[in-house]
């Protein structure tokens, strides 16, 4: 069995267990306490590939050790409860209570206009966050927001040929997988090309892009579910995902030629249908005849990366 299953198999038992035992109020874990510590899966990273390469069973025990001694730490540094202030996106925020479960519902929307710029690149950045695509929009884009933390904004700038639209979530939000954090059903108008830019830290995403003409698709994120589908409207279309601890699934048309290059260290891989070449890249079979094609960059440290063809 290789060292780098196993080592993802033990982080996952960690994940889930103590995800398990929060859900069922046997312990209370504050995640944030632990994401501060996030360079210490490099160095396992780092002593992973050396003992791998060199096979040495005393090295994969070592690593192993090494592993389970870090992940009992930070069940101990998760376990203590947070100071009154922490660090929020580079700046000291006071805390917010959560223990008030009450929310609070926002609509947003911008109009779409047939002389409206053919491209639109869609920014949206936030934490604790549900993201869902509902499907298409008269409207340039809708967001029905359920709020149970932060405030969140939608802005447009418009240029001679490009439409911007921030869609922002600021201050703090709890993420729990039981009770969830904000949620934020959105549409959007499937004329322009979309250009979409997400940028959260925990938080889950499900987007079906197949009725859309997306020309890039870029995601940066900390602890988070993606699951995105790609359509084949546009000749080329780019992916890039960067994560820290995530779940990322991504479905693509099997009339695209699609071409994978991955920069993972603990992470697993499932490229079904994918031939993986001598350089470490993966392609599907039709990669070099296909007229349309995709590109996905997937980089991540401890993610589960899923690629499959419909």
């Amino acid at each position: 069995m290789k060292l780098d299953r196993v080592m993802w198999g033990i982080v996952l038992l960690f994940i889930g267990g103590v995800l398990l035992l929060e859900n069922f109020h046997i312990i209370d874990f504050y995640w944030r306490n632990v994401w501060r510590f996030w360079p210490i899966f490099l160095i396992i990273a780092g002593v992973n590939i050396l003992f791998n390469k060199n096979k040495s069973q005393v090295g994969g025990m070592i690593s192993i050790g090494i592993l389970v001694i870090t992940l009992g730490v930070l069940f101990y540094k998760g376990r203590q409860a947070p100071e009154d202030r922490v660090w929020s996106n580079s700046h000291i925020e006071e805390d917010v209570n959560f223990d008030n479960n009450e929310s609070e519902h926002l609509s947003f929307s911008h109009p779409f206009t047939d002389s409206a710029s053919t491209k639109t690149v869609l920014n949206i950045s936030g934490g604790g966050t549900s993201f869902d695509l509902k499907g298409p929009t008269d409207s340039l884009i809708t967001a029905d927001v359920q709020k149970r933390g932060g405030t969140f904004s939608l802005q447009t700038e418009k240029t001679d040929s490009v439409t911007t639209v921030n869609f922002k979530m600021k201050g703090n939000s709890k993420w729990n997988m039981g009770d969830g954090g904000n949620d934020v059903d959105m549409k959007l108008n499937i004329k322009p090309t979309w250009e979409i830019h997400m940028s959260m830290g925990a938080g889950e995403v499900d987007f079906d892009l197949s009725e859309y003409k997306v020309r890039a698709f870029t995601f940066d994120g900390g602890a988070a579910a993606l699951n995105i589908k790609i359509g084949d409207l546009l000749p080329i279309t780019d992916v890039n995902v960067k994560t820290g601890v995530a779940d990322v699934k991504i479905k693509i048309p099997t009339n695209s030629g699609c071409r994978i290059k991955t920069k993972t260290g603990l992470s697993s891989k499932d490229f079904t249908g994918f031939t993986k070449l001598e350089d470490g890249t993966y392609e599907t079979p039709n990669y070099k005849a296909s007229v349309k094609k995709i590109f996905i960059n997937l980089d991540g440290g401890l993610s589960s990366f899923e690629v499959n063809r419909y």
